[in-house]
């Protein structure tokens, strides 16, 4: 079985130098594998075109067949690294929080420890019967979040 560390070493070599980086790199025991990239501004067809290209001329098919898939994190796939939240900052996110509640926010910051939204949310107003609309800002550890996306308004 090829080693995946292997290919998304090479990976990140091949893109060292320009704004694209490695996602996230599966194997499966029948040596498909999947690359994901992103950038901080885009990534086109031909940038994993030109990567998968890099990568195959690196590794010998002789030795080890594989199947090799070079692909963008795209807009509905999950965050997985700092470097993405950071990228959408002041952006509409979707999060699923560790508890069941699915917020709909503005990522206002990212750090090491986590994120910060900003987002309407109901709240019980002291001398009122019913809760009322008020803006607020929550930071979420990262342990608290099972999934960050961007999020589309396709209204």
């Amino acid at each position: 079985m090829i080693d995946c560390n292997k290919i998304a070493e090479a990976a990140a070599e091949e893109l060292a130098g320009t704004d694209r980086y490695v996602v996230e790199c599966t194997c499966t025991p029948s040596n498909e594998i999947e690359l994901l990239i992103d950038s901080d501004t885009s990534v086109s067809i031909e940038d994993c075109v030109a990567l998968s290209q890099a990568i195959e001329a690196r590794f010998d098919r002789d030795e080890e067949d594989f199947s090799l898939t070079v692909a963008s994190a795209g807009i509905g796939s999950d965050l997985k690294l700092l470097r993405q939240y950071r990228k959408l900052i002041g952006k509409p996110v979707e999060v699923l929080l560790a508890n069941g509640v699915k917020l709909l926010a503005v990522l206002e910051a990212a750090d090491d420890d986590g994120i910060t939204l900003s987002y309407d949310e109901k709240v019980a107003v002291e001398g009122r019967k019913r809760k009322e609309l008020q803006h607020v800002e929550k930071h979420y550890g990262f342990d608290e979040i099972k999934y960050t996306r961007e999020y589309l308004d396709y209204k």
